[in-house]
């Protein structure tokens, strides 16, 4: 009779000659709403799913589109709600502690640890050095591990030693070769450090205009190289918001329209995108864009000038006007579809206004 083979010795040996080594399948167990139901499920594919745990997840966009909203506001204050703790990485010296507050973000160090850093080197270095005191205090044997956020806001202000050097002697010549490199290796050690621990990281980056003029989409800062290595990017684009709480038309700007498209992902289909209306007064709403996701899905069809949705459970039918469809009726549909497998959505189309350019080179 053949001997059986002893894979639990040699999980041992390999575990100890190999650093940093991961055995068997490292799926997102812990995840984290992005504070809008309906960029979640183009995210996930499950509504309350936005950003996972063990991965990279990276917002770009141009300023003023949203990102640090929700990177710094919604997700670091939904993280704290998990209880998992939050290194939050200013790059921009920008996020005041009472903007922190006023989003609901609990700023107390027991649950938030904020760091200014302008190198990448030295973001390397934290990461690097938390993570192997990490490892040492909670090894592979330890079941419960504290659960961990990176946020890095954002990438695209990081600076090389080749940038600070040419400030130093008035040079201003820029660094173009070696930080796409840099960033690039910055995300790579992260997916392989984070991999097999309930750490993950959430950044935010910058685009730029293109001036290829046969290709004009937007760039996201930093080549591709670091978007290859993400398991998550989502594109974002700001666009002028003029309606009142009703949705009325109004002549003035009364917050953004955050149009957001999932570049990438492994959870779900890619390229889908989602309008999100964050008015200044009242922030972001977690239901915007969710009539449009289950008129996608067909979850919500159209009947004269009202919209439609058919219980699966009941058969029972629910007609209301377009701005009758918030709060408790669109959670009436989450509820029922939650743990179902939801139709596929239709091909992408375009988006009300301005659609969303496809902004990875």
């Amino acid at each position: 009779m053949v001997k059986a083979f002893d894979i639990s010795k040699f999980r041992k040996d390999i575990t100890k000659s190999i650093d940093g080594l991961g055995i068997g399948f490292n799926d997102p167990t812990d995840w984290i709403s992005t504070g809008n139901h309906a960029l979640n499920y183009l995210i996930s594919g499950d509504f309350y799913k936005g950003v996972p745990l063990g991965k990279v997840t990276v917002l770009a966009g141009e300023s003023g589109s949203g990102k640090s909203f929700i990177a710094s506001g919604n997700v670091v204050r939904q993280a704290q709600l998990q209880g998992i703790f939050v290194v939050l990485i200013d790059s921009e010296n920008a996020l005041d502690e009472k903007w922190l507050q006023a989003l609901n973000v609990d700023t107390s160090p027991d649950k938030l640890m904020r760091l200014s850093i302008s190198m990448i080197d030295d973001v390397a270095k934290t990461i690097s050095t938390f993570m192997k005191q990490y490892k040492a205090d909670y090894g592979e044997d330890v079941e419960d591990k504290p659960k961990i956020l990176f946020v890095i806001d954002s990438l695209g202000m990081l600076l090389t030693p080749t940038d600070v050097d040419q400030f130093d002697k008035g040079e201003m010549k820029g660094d173009l070769g070696r930080k796409p490199k840099a960033l690039t290796a910055l995300v790579r050690n992260t997916v392989n450090m984070f991999g097999a621990h309930n750490v993950g990281m959430l950044a935010t980056n910058h685009t730029y205009a293109s001036q290829d003029m046969f290709d004009p989409d937007d760039k996201i800062s930093g080549g591709q190289g670091f978007i290859y290595a993400s398991s998550i990017v989502i594109a974002m684009k700001k666009l002028k918001l003029k309606e009142d709480e009703d949705g009325n038309k109004v002549s003035d700007v009364r917050g953004i329209r955050a149009a957001c498209k999932v570049m990438k992902t492994r959870y779900a289909k890619p390229f889908e995108g989602v309008q999100i209306k964050i008015p200044y007064e009242t922030g972001m709403d977690p239901y915007s864009g969710f009539v449009e996701l289950c008129e996608k899905l067909g979850l919500l069809v159209k009947t004269g000038n009202k919209l439609a949705y058919t219980s699966p459970a009941t058969g029972e039918v629910h007609s209301h006007f377009r701005k009758q469809w918030t709060g408790d009726k669109l959670q009436l549909i989450m509820d029922e579809w939650g743990t179902k497998d939801l139709p596929e959505p239709e091909s992408e189309q375009p988006l009300q206004e301005n659609p969303v350019d496809e902004i990875i080179d």
